[in-house]
């Protein structure tokens, strides 16, 4: 009869442990996913944002903000959730083209024996575009 309790122990400490192990999984996969998409959405908003006109007067890249965070916005927007974000830009320089995006992810609360656990992820991406192939 011990032996059969030990056992129910063994099983339940089992549960446990894979349902920790899932929480945390769910968690960084997530923010894998997230910093991804986001790098690669800011590179191909960056490329749609070019001022071609500026490029063939001047030779040099230019950037419009404005089209740019249209274009981020519509991209990230395709991909996810507006509800579950916060974004933020807090650097945007027109030429040389550089800019930097902050993504949050909102709290997600997980309660465990009773604990309440709340995670926010933040993101946050620093972009140059550069011309290759000029001397």
């Amino acid at each position: 009869m011990k032996e059969t309790y030990w056992g129910y122990w063994l099983i339940l400490l089992g549960v446990f442990v894979i349902v920790i192990m899932m929480l945390i999984s769910n968690v960084t996969t997530q923010n894998t996913e997230d910093y991804y998409l986001i790098k690669e959405v800011t590179e191909a908003a960056m490329v749609d944002a070019v001022n071609y006109g500026y490029y063939r007067e001047y030779g040099e890249l230019k950037i419009d903000r404005e089209k740019f965070i249209e274009s981020f916005l519509r991209r990230f927007a395709e991909n996810v959730s507006f509800n579950t974000y916060e974004i933020s830009f807090y650097g945007i320089y027109e030429a040389p083209p550089k800019v930097s995006v902050k993504v949050t992810s909102k709290s997600r609360s997980f309660m465990v024996a009773g604990d309440s656990t709340s995670f926010d992820i933040v993101n946050r991406v620093d972009a140059v575009l550069e011309l290759s192939g000029q001397e």
